[in-house]
């Protein structure tokens, strides 16, 4: 029998070290902090961490502009912090998944800084310059996701400069080998430092398209944002020539062949395209490609059981070889508890109630830092934002700082002088410390038996004595709002779930030839009770049983 791959069923514990844990009272976590917090995070029954980028950068973006992909930026720490997480890490079971950004660098990168000097050094055709048009504008209508045009003027060469993203990151040319080869390179730099796989940062953005062919104009009732408000302008075209070109899928095969080099390490490739589900499959397909792939499909406003089965659903009928990843958190959004939520206001049975059925869908997980927690978005005045994307577009969109203030560890009320960063660090961190997120800190929860925390670790504990729900298959049932309902079946095993999404008691008809062997009572989140073949659910309830 074939041996089960780690990540199949994995739930993947994402931390955004900023804002995880300050060891060395800067104000910003680092890479000790998270090896200090260690134990936590084993604590959660998770199987591996994702960390966002810690490498040497500007910070333009956060790490997602990186000037030196082999170091860690002394924000984080250095090398040696690093090696020790690996081994604490792995002493605890516990695998490492690292971002990679490789579309892009920092324009501080060296690669950059010689590729602008002139039209004729050896990094010349490493990003993507094109001439100005006649009448000295921009090369095509091409545009950025953080707003505005993607090109930028250089007067060094005399050229534009193509950047998807912020100005201060310069998009790579992958049509020149020369570009690809030194990425892998850099991606095998960390292999061979022990991690155990990467999320790949815009993975479908590495090519473009080699014509420079203008976007065509998107109808205004298509305009939808994945990662994006929908009031900016980069919703008004359809992204056909500057991302997800073909040429990138033989890409995704060189990543494959560098990682089958180095047995159990995996890819977890980020996708944002015009057809996200459609890439998805597309991306993992066949064996030789990525082994999972997950989008923002499940990271947006969209709150309904016909949603969220018609998104799984599509997903199911796509990827027929590959494994998905499904997410409803993670640092560029709004988090789960608020964007969800009925009333604006966090409620503990929803988030016990999501957790569930994020973690019931067919797939890995991807749970970002907080979401056992059942943090709310954080509100953050425009003084204290730090987000450059939320500077731009406030107050219609507040950016990403929201869903990235600092992890809460500790409520204190006396006259520590960390009591107001909540255990986080003892000066002033980078972003506030929400009050509401401090009622909500882990040790405010670790005692409380029937917290969000506590019955996080509860289902995940149990989660990993059911391999129906780690490897099954997944088929749903037709149900009226706001139940959505799915039998999970491996081999001879069937599994029914049902959740209610509201915050009313609903009922579901159970057909007579469903034999329930056996309903899952010991969980306290099961608050559910089948008579005579209905199915009463409570507010944010779930229900599982065995069925014949």
């Amino acid at each position: 029998m074939a041996q089960k791959q780690w990540y199949k069923g994995a739930v993947i514990y994402q931390v955004y070290p900023r804002s995880f844990q300050d060891s060395n009272n800067d104000g910003i976590g680092d890479l000790k902090g998270i090896i200090n917090r260690i134990d936590y995070i084993k604590s959660l029954e998770v199987d591996a961490i994702w960390i966002s980028p810690f490498f040497k950068s500007p910070m333009k973006d956060f790490g997602y502009d990186i000037s030196d992909y082999r170091d860690i930026d002394p924000l984080f720490g250095n090398l040696a912090d690093f090696d020790e997480l690996i081994a604490q890490a792995h002493q605890r079971d516990i695998k490492i998944i690292i971002d990679q950004v490789l579309s892009h660098t920092s324009d501080q990168h060296q690669w950059f800084i010689d590729s602008r000097e002139d039209l004729t050094n050896d990094k010349a055709d490493w990003y993507v310059w094109a001439d100005a048009k006649e009448d000295g504008t921009a090369p095509n209508n091409w545009l950025s996701i953080f707003g505005g045009g993607a090109w930028q003027w250089e007067p060094r060469r005399g050229q534009y400069y193509l950047h998807n993203f912020f100005t201060e990151q310069p998009d790579l040319n992958f049509h020149n080998p020369d570009v690809r080869q030194a990425v892998l390179d850099n991606v095998e730099f960390w292999l061979k430092k022990g991690v155990d796989g990467f999320r790949l940062d815009a993975i479908n953005f590495c090519y473009h398209d080699a014509l420079l062919r203008d976007n065509p104009a998107k109808p205004k009732e298509k305009r939808q944002g994945r990662g994006f408000s929908e009031d900016n302008p980069y919703a008004f075209q359809y992204h056909y020539y500057n991302n997800t070109q073909p040429e990138n899928i033989e890409f995704m095969r060189d990543i494959r062949t560098l990682l089958n080099k180095y047995p159990g390490t995996v890819s977890l490739g980020e996708i944002s395209s015009e057809d996200s589900l459609a890439t998805m499959a597309e991306y993992t397909q066949g064996g030789d490609k990525l082994h999972m792939g997950y989008s923002f499909e499940l990271l947006t406003d969209d709150y309904s059981s016909e949603y969220i089965r018609n998104t799984v659903t599509t997903l199911e009928q796509r990827m027929t070889e590959g494994w998905p990843c499904w997410a409803f958190s993670n640092h560029d959004v709004e988090r789960v508890a608020s964007r969800w939520s009925e009333t604006g206001e966090v409620n503990p049975a929803q988030c016990k109630m999501l957790t569930a059925l994020l973690a019931s869908l067919r797939g890995s997980v991807c749970m970002y830092q907080g979401e056992e927690l059942g943090l709310g978005e954080a509100s953050v005045a425009f003084e204290d934002l730090q987000d450059p994307y939320g500077i731009t577009f406030w107050p219609n969109f507040k950016g990403r700082d929201g869903c990235r203030t600092p992890m809460p560890w500790e409520n204190l009320d006396n006259s520590q002088s960390n009591a107001h960063n909540a255990g986080f660090s003892e000066v002033k961190p980078w972003l506030p410390v929400d009050q509401q997120h401090r009622l909500q800190a882990v040790a405010e929860q670790e005692n409380d038996a029937n917290s969000i925390l506590n019955a996080y670790r509860e289902f995940m504990a149990w989660r990993k004595d059911q391999p129906v729900l780690l490897e099954g298959d997944i088929e749903f049932i037709q149900t009226a709002e706001p139940i959505l309902a799915f039998y999970r079946t491996l081999n001879e095993e069937k599994m029914l779930c049902v959740f209610n999404l509201s915050g009313a008691k609903a009922e579901l008809a159970i057909a007579i030839d469903i034999v329930v062997e056996k309903e899952h009572n010991t969980l306290s989140h099961h608050n559910a009770q089948l008579n005579n073949a209905t199915l009463t659910i409570e507010p944010f309830g779930c229900y599982y049983a065995r069925c014949s």
